[in-house]
Protein backbone atom coordinates (compact mmCIF):
# COMPACT_ATOMS: atom_id res chain seq x y z
CA UNK A 1 0.00 0.00 0.00
CA UNK A 2 1.37 3.23 -1.13
CA UNK A 3 1.92 5.55 2.33
CA UNK A 4 -0.41 9.47 1.28
CA UNK A 5 3.48 11.00 1.62
CA UNK A 6 5.21 8.78 -0.87
CA UNK A 7 5.86 9.44 -4.52
CA UNK A 8 3.80 8.39 -7.31
CA UNK A 9 4.14 5.16 -9.02
CA UNK A 10 3.32 3.31 -5.88
CA UNK A 11 5.44 1.46 -3.59
CA UNK A 12 6.86 -2.99 -3.90
CA UNK A 13 6.90 -4.64 -0.48
CA UNK A 14 9.32 -7.64 -1.20
CA UNK A 15 9.81 -8.38 2.33
CA UNK A 16 8.73 -8.09 6.34
CA UNK A 17 10.82 -5.05 6.50
CA UNK A 18 11.76 -3.95 2.85
CA UNK A 19 9.10 -1.82 1.25
CA UNK A 20 10.75 0.17 -1.36
CA UNK A 21 8.92 3.48 -3.71
CA UNK A 22 9.40 1.81 -6.80
CA UNK A 23 10.44 5.53 -8.07
CA UNK A 24 13.54 5.41 -6.06
CA UNK A 25 16.96 7.48 -7.16
CA UNK A 26 20.15 6.26 -8.13
CA UNK A 27 23.61 8.06 -6.72
CA UNK A 28 26.02 7.31 -9.42
CA UNK A 29 26.16 10.79 -10.63
CA UNK A 30 27.05 12.30 -7.60
CA UNK A 31 30.44 11.48 -7.26
CA UNK A 32 33.23 13.64 -9.85
CA UNK A 33 33.41 13.01 -13.68
CA UNK A 34 33.12 9.10 -14.57
CA UNK A 35 32.01 8.23 -11.36
CA UNK A 36 35.36 9.06 -9.76
CA UNK A 37 36.45 11.60 -7.02
CA UNK A 38 34.71 14.58 -5.51
CA UNK A 39 31.22 15.83 -6.70
CA UNK A 40 31.59 18.97 -8.47
CA UNK A 41 29.17 20.82 -6.34
CA UNK A 42 29.23 19.01 -2.79
CA UNK A 43 26.58 21.77 -1.26
CA UNK A 44 24.20 20.25 -3.99
CA UNK A 45 25.14 17.10 -4.08
CA UNK A 46 23.80 17.05 -0.54
CA UNK A 47 21.26 19.29 -0.76
CA UNK A 48 19.84 16.29 -4.09
CA UNK A 49 20.07 13.62 -1.30
CA UNK A 50 18.02 15.61 1.17
CA UNK A 51 15.34 16.47 -0.89
CA UNK A 52 15.47 12.74 -2.32
CA UNK A 53 13.99 11.99 1.45
CA UNK A 54 11.96 15.11 1.62
CA UNK A 55 9.96 13.90 -1.47
CA UNK A 56 9.02 10.35 -0.26
CA UNK A 57 11.43 8.43 -1.87
CA UNK A 58 12.36 5.62 0.17
CA UNK A 59 14.87 3.82 -2.42
CA UNK A 60 18.30 4.96 -2.65
CA UNK A 61 20.80 3.00 -4.94
CA UNK A 62 24.41 3.25 -4.38
CA UNK A 63 28.10 1.45 -4.19
CA UNK A 64 31.36 1.84 -2.31
CA UNK A 65 32.41 1.54 -5.71
CA UNK A 66 30.88 5.05 -6.75
CA UNK A 67 33.68 7.81 -5.87
CA UNK A 68 35.58 5.29 -4.48
CA UNK A 69 33.81 5.87 -1.37
CA UNK A 70 32.94 9.47 -1.68
CA UNK A 71 28.92 8.94 -2.59
CA UNK A 72 28.49 6.44 0.50
CA UNK A 73 30.31 8.84 2.48
CA UNK A 74 28.12 11.89 1.51
CA UNK A 75 25.00 9.90 1.69
CA UNK A 76 26.21 9.55 5.42
CA UNK A 77 26.73 13.18 6.26
CA UNK A 78 23.44 14.36 3.77
CA UNK A 79 20.97 11.88 5.87
CA UNK A 80 22.58 9.97 9.01
CA UNK A 81 20.56 9.17 11.03
CA UNK A 82 18.54 7.70 8.33
CA UNK A 83 14.66 7.82 8.40
CA UNK A 84 13.11 4.61 9.46
CA UNK A 85 11.37 3.81 5.99
CA UNK A 86 14.76 4.52 4.14
CA UNK A 87 16.22 1.39 2.40
CA UNK A 88 19.51 2.02 1.40
CA UNK A 89 20.25 -0.66 -1.90
CA UNK A 90 24.46 -1.22 -2.27
CA UNK A 91 26.38 -3.49 -4.94
CA UNK A 92 29.69 -5.20 -4.23
CA UNK A 93 31.78 -7.06 -7.19
CA UNK A 94 34.19 -4.11 -8.25
CA UNK A 95 37.02 -1.82 -6.87
CA UNK A 96 38.07 1.25 -9.03
CA UNK A 97 41.45 1.82 -10.18
CA UNK A 98 44.00 4.46 -9.66
CA UNK A 99 43.61 5.49 -12.68
CA UNK A 100 39.44 5.68 -12.12
CA UNK A 101 38.88 2.01 -14.40
CA UNK A 102 36.39 -0.31 -13.38
CA UNK A 103 37.71 -3.62 -12.17
CA UNK A 104 35.61 -6.30 -11.71
CA UNK A 105 36.77 -8.18 -7.96
CA UNK A 106 34.33 -11.12 -7.45
CA UNK A 107 36.90 -13.04 -5.36
CA UNK A 108 34.57 -14.25 -2.23
CA UNK A 109 36.78 -13.00 0.36
CA UNK A 110 37.11 -9.69 -1.45
CA UNK A 111 33.13 -9.22 -1.63
CA UNK A 112 32.71 -9.50 2.04
CA UNK A 113 35.49 -6.63 2.34
CA UNK A 114 33.59 -4.87 0.30
CA UNK A 115 30.51 -5.16 2.46
CA UNK A 116 32.33 -4.03 5.60
CA UNK A 117 33.74 -1.24 3.57
CA UNK A 118 30.19 -0.47 2.50
CA UNK A 119 28.87 -0.90 6.52
CA UNK A 120 31.60 1.66 7.25
CA UNK A 121 30.98 4.36 5.08
CA UNK A 122 27.54 4.45 5.47
CA UNK A 123 27.59 4.19 9.24
CA UNK A 124 25.41 1.55 9.64
CA UNK A 125 25.57 -2.18 11.14
CA UNK A 126 23.41 -3.54 8.82
CA UNK A 127 22.91 -3.42 4.98
CA UNK A 128 19.69 -3.53 4.07
CA UNK A 129 20.25 -5.21 0.49
CA UNK A 130 23.55 -5.82 -1.69
CA UNK A 131 23.16 -6.67 -5.13
CA UNK A 132 26.15 -9.01 -6.68
CA UNK A 133 28.10 -7.05 -9.71
CA UNK A 134 27.75 -9.34 -12.55
CA UNK A 135 28.62 -9.64 -16.29
CA UNK A 136 30.60 -7.13 -17.85
CA UNK A 137 32.02 -4.39 -17.46
CA UNK A 138 29.68 -2.71 -20.11
CA UNK A 139 26.77 -4.16 -17.92
CA UNK A 140 25.98 -7.47 -20.27
CA UNK A 141 25.52 -10.54 -18.75
CA UNK A 142 27.22 -13.46 -18.70
CA UNK A 143 27.23 -17.31 -17.20
CA UNK A 144 29.73 -17.30 -15.09
CA UNK A 145 29.13 -19.87 -11.81
CA UNK A 146 28.16 -17.53 -8.98
CA UNK A 147 27.83 -19.87 -6.08
CA UNK A 148 30.95 -19.01 -4.03
CA UNK A 149 30.37 -15.43 -4.62
CA UNK A 150 26.83 -15.59 -4.21
CA UNK A 151 27.80 -18.01 -1.01
CA UNK A 152 30.07 -15.53 0.67
CA UNK A 153 26.93 -13.22 0.68
CA UNK A 154 24.76 -15.42 2.10
CA UNK A 155 27.28 -15.95 4.88
CA UNK A 156 27.29 -12.34 5.98
CA UNK A 157 23.40 -12.24 5.48
CA UNK A 158 23.21 -15.55 8.34
CA UNK A 159 25.69 -13.23 10.57
CA UNK A 160 23.38 -10.45 10.43
CA UNK A 161 25.25 -8.27 8.25
CA UNK A 162 23.17 -8.17 5.36
CA UNK A 163 19.26 -8.23 5.25
CA UNK A 164 18.39 -9.29 1.75
CA UNK A 165 20.48 -10.02 -1.30
CA UNK A 166 20.49 -9.28 -5.10
CA UNK A 167 21.74 -9.76 -8.00
CA UNK A 168 23.09 -7.10 -10.96
CA UNK A 169 23.75 -8.02 -14.84
CA UNK A 170 22.32 -11.48 -14.23
CA UNK A 171 21.18 -14.29 -16.20
CA UNK A 172 18.01 -16.46 -16.03
CA UNK A 173 19.88 -18.93 -14.95
CA UNK A 174 22.34 -17.12 -12.52
CA UNK A 175 19.07 -15.97 -10.74
CA UNK A 176 18.29 -19.93 -10.60
CA UNK A 177 21.97 -20.91 -9.20
CA UNK A 178 21.42 -17.99 -6.68
CA UNK A 179 17.59 -18.46 -5.27
CA UNK A 180 19.18 -22.30 -4.27
CA UNK A 181 21.43 -20.40 -1.99
CA UNK A 182 19.49 -17.53 -0.58
CA UNK A 183 16.65 -15.45 -1.02
CA UNK A 184 16.80 -12.78 -3.74
CA UNK A 185 14.40 -9.73 -3.76
CA UNK A 186 16.09 -7.22 -6.81
CA UNK A 187 17.48 -8.00 -9.78
CA UNK A 188 19.36 -5.07 -11.93
CA UNK A 189 19.75 -5.35 -15.40
CA UNK A 190 20.50 -3.65 -18.44
CA UNK A 191 16.18 -2.67 -19.68
CA UNK A 192 15.04 0.17 -21.53
CA UNK A 193 12.39 0.83 -24.70
CA UNK A 194 15.67 -0.11 -26.87
CA UNK A 195 16.89 -3.24 -24.97
CA UNK A 196 14.19 -5.42 -24.37
CA UNK A 197 15.84 -8.78 -24.36
CA UNK A 198 14.98 -9.41 -20.67
CA UNK A 199 11.47 -9.35 -21.31
CA UNK A 200 11.09 -12.90 -19.62
CA UNK A 201 12.85 -12.16 -16.89
CA UNK A 202 11.02 -8.83 -15.88
CA UNK A 203 8.28 -11.61 -16.03
CA UNK A 204 9.57 -13.80 -13.96
CA UNK A 205 10.47 -11.35 -11.40
CA UNK A 206 6.66 -9.80 -11.16
CA UNK A 207 5.68 -13.16 -10.85
CA UNK A 208 8.46 -14.17 -7.87
CA UNK A 209 8.12 -10.98 -5.83
CA UNK A 210 11.26 -9.59 -7.11
CA UNK A 211 11.87 -5.94 -7.32
CA UNK A 212 13.47 -5.64 -11.39
CA UNK A 213 15.58 -2.36 -11.31
CA UNK A 214 16.87 -1.10 -14.74
CA UNK A 215 19.99 0.76 -15.80
CA UNK A 216 20.50 2.71 -18.37
CA UNK A 217 16.66 4.19 -19.46
CA UNK A 218 17.88 5.90 -22.13
CA UNK A 219 21.24 3.63 -23.04
CA UNK A 220 21.50 1.83 -26.63
CA UNK A 221 18.69 4.08 -28.81
CA UNK A 222 19.76 4.72 -32.49
CA UNK A 223 18.82 7.97 -34.18
CA UNK A 224 15.14 6.26 -35.43
CA UNK A 225 14.54 5.21 -32.10
CA UNK A 226 15.22 8.25 -30.22
CA UNK A 227 13.31 10.05 -32.87
CA UNK A 228 10.07 8.42 -31.93
CA UNK A 229 10.84 8.54 -28.41
CA UNK A 230 11.17 12.15 -28.77
CA UNK A 231 8.22 12.73 -31.07
CA UNK A 232 5.70 11.29 -28.41
CA UNK A 233 7.21 12.90 -25.48
CA UNK A 234 6.58 16.03 -27.90
CA UNK A 235 2.70 15.15 -28.20
CA UNK A 236 3.02 14.78 -23.99
CA UNK A 237 4.30 17.80 -23.74
CA UNK A 238 7.07 15.70 -21.43
CA UNK A 239 10.86 14.87 -21.94
CA UNK A 240 12.45 12.03 -23.73
CA UNK A 241 14.16 10.91 -20.05
CA UNK A 242 10.38 11.19 -18.45
CA UNK A 243 8.70 9.47 -21.24
CA UNK A 244 11.24 6.69 -20.77
CA UNK A 245 10.83 6.16 -17.14
CA UNK A 246 7.20 6.05 -17.60
CA UNK A 247 7.06 3.14 -20.22
CA UNK A 248 9.44 1.54 -17.76
CA UNK A 249 6.69 1.95 -14.69
CA UNK A 250 4.08 1.08 -16.77
CA UNK A 251 5.67 -2.03 -17.92
CA UNK A 252 5.50 -4.12 -15.01
CA UNK A 253 4.56 -3.80 -11.40
CA UNK A 254 7.90 -5.06 -10.78
CA UNK A 255 9.83 -2.61 -12.15
CA UNK A 256 11.49 0.15 -9.88
CA UNK A 257 13.35 2.89 -11.06
CA UNK A 258 16.55 4.49 -9.83
CA UNK A 259 17.24 7.29 -11.82
CA UNK A 260 20.52 9.39 -11.15
CA UNK A 261 21.22 13.17 -11.29
CA UNK A 262 23.21 15.74 -9.21
CA UNK A 263 20.19 18.41 -9.84
CA UNK A 264 17.37 18.87 -7.62
CA UNK A 265 15.98 20.49 -10.75
CA UNK A 266 16.65 17.36 -12.67
CA UNK A 267 15.08 15.03 -9.82
CA UNK A 268 12.23 16.94 -9.70
CA UNK A 269 12.03 16.39 -13.65
CA UNK A 270 12.37 12.54 -12.81
CA UNK A 271 9.75 12.40 -10.24
CA UNK A 272 7.30 13.79 -12.13
CA UNK A 273 7.55 10.87 -14.68
CA UNK A 274 5.79 8.99 -11.86
CA UNK A 275 2.74 10.95 -12.36
CA UNK A 276 2.57 10.82 -16.30
CA UNK A 277 0.34 8.55 -17.90
CA UNK A 278 1.23 7.41 -21.00
CA UNK A 279 -2.01 6.85 -23.38
CA UNK A 280 -2.47 3.38 -25.10
CA UNK A 281 -1.40 4.62 -28.73
CA UNK A 282 1.47 6.43 -27.16
CA UNK A 283 2.00 3.20 -25.32
CA UNK A 284 1.67 0.83 -29.18
CA UNK A 285 3.94 3.55 -30.71
CA UNK A 286 7.25 3.23 -28.18
CA UNK A 287 6.29 -0.51 -28.02
CA UNK A 288 7.83 -0.29 -31.52
CA UNK A 289 11.29 1.33 -30.87
CA UNK A 290 12.21 -2.46 -28.99
CA UNK A 291 11.09 -4.53 -31.95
Amino acid sequence: MTDTNTVSGGTLTLADDLTLTRMGYGTMQLAGPNVFGPPKDRDEAVAVLREVVERGITHIDTSDFYGPAVVNELIREALHPYPADLRIVTKVGCRRGDDGGWNLSRDPEDLKAQVHENLQHLGVDTLDVVNLRLGTNEGGTDEEPLGDMFGALAELRKEGLIRHLGLSAVSAAQLTEAQAIAPVVTVQNLYNLANRQDDALVERCAAQNIAFTPFFPLGGFSPLQSRILTDVAARLDASPQQVALAWLLQRSPAIALIPGTSSRTHLRENIAAADLVLPADAIAELDTIGR
